[in-house]
This record gives structure tokens, sequence and C-alpha cells, in this order.
């Protein structure tokens, strides 16, 4: 296995660090680092739309640690959406492009599970580029962060309904 390949097994670490989080924050704090390493990676295989696509997830993600709103949102899409195009060598390239457009909706727009449902759309995507790529750690970490978007989804709903359901106990027995 060469280089470009141990670097995508570190991002497909990272990665799974980064989305086993249930607390929205943490996961945007944890998901800089794997973007980082995930640039790397594409920039070793040669996809530089990729590498673009996964440095800008990394903008956009900083940006929505401490912004939110739809402005911010459409403009990071628009500048995916022009640079992927400039950058893109195929058209295999453009699944890249729309899971990080896919993502960066997620990110800043949405919370909790529909936050990890829409990730799960975006991962569909990037695992298709990765595929097409010849990506194995970008491939192994897009099949497992669907798996772990949707399990975390069932976590943070167990979570809310283990609430709501100690509150209508609690409520039952002072009654």
């Amino acid at each position: 296995m060469d280089i470009a390949q141990w670097v995508g097994v570190g991002s497909f670490a990272l990665g799974l660090l980064s989305f086993w989080q249930t607390d929205d924050r943490r996961l945007k704090q944890c998901m800089l680092g794997f973007y980082v390493v995930h640039a790397l990676h594409f920039i070793l295989l040669g996809s530089m739309t990729s590498a673009f696509a996964s440095g800008l997830s990394f903008l956009r993600t900083a940006l929505a640690i401490r912004y939110s709103g739809q402005y911010l949102c459409w403009a990071t899409i628009l500048v995916l959406a022009l640079f992927g195009g400039l950058f893109a060598t195929s058209w295999i390239q453009v699944f890249s492009v729309i899971g990080t457009s896919i993502g960066t909706y997620a990110i800043f727009q949405l919370k909790g599970i529909s936050l990890r449902l829409t990730l799960c759309l975006g991962a569909s995507c990037w695992l298709i580029n990765n595929i097409l790529m010849g990506s194995v750690g970008g491939t192994m970490l897009e099949s497992c962060l669907i798996v772990l978007n949707l399990t975390t989804a069932y976590r943070i709903h167990n979570s809310k309904s283990s609430s709501v359901n100690k509150i209508a106990n609690d409520i039952d027995t002072r009654v």
C-alpha cells in the first residue's frame, strides 16, 4: 500500500472519531482535523477536485462552528460549484462536489438527527467518488460513516425518547 492509501486510512480513523459524536459542536470540531488529512489524501491521489472539496469542507465547518445562516451556506456552495468545475478533470469528480454541497447544507442548516441523515446522503456521493477514484481508505470511511451516522441518529433519538419517558414518569409519580 502506498503513502496515499496510508493517509486515507488515517483519514478513515479521524472520520470515525468525528461522526461518533452526538454533540453537534463537538462533531464539527473533530471534523476539522479529519478534513485536513482527507485533503492531503486526495492530493496524494492526484484528485485536486476532491482535495479542494475537502479543503472547502474544512473552511465551511470552521465557519459553521461560529456562524449559521442561509447566505453563508449558499455562498459556500456557489464557491464549491465554481471552483469544483474549474478543477474537475473527470466526470467522476462531480460526486465530490455534490457530496460536499449536501454536507455544506447540513452543517450550516441542520441539527441533530436531520443533520446526521443528510450527512449520510452526502457520504453516499463521496462513497461513489471514492470507489471510482480507487481510494481504499475513503471507500472504507464513507461506508462506515453512513452506518455510523445512522447509528448516531438512532442514539440521539433514543436519548431524546429516554428523556421524554423520564419526564413522563416523573410527572406520573408526582400525580
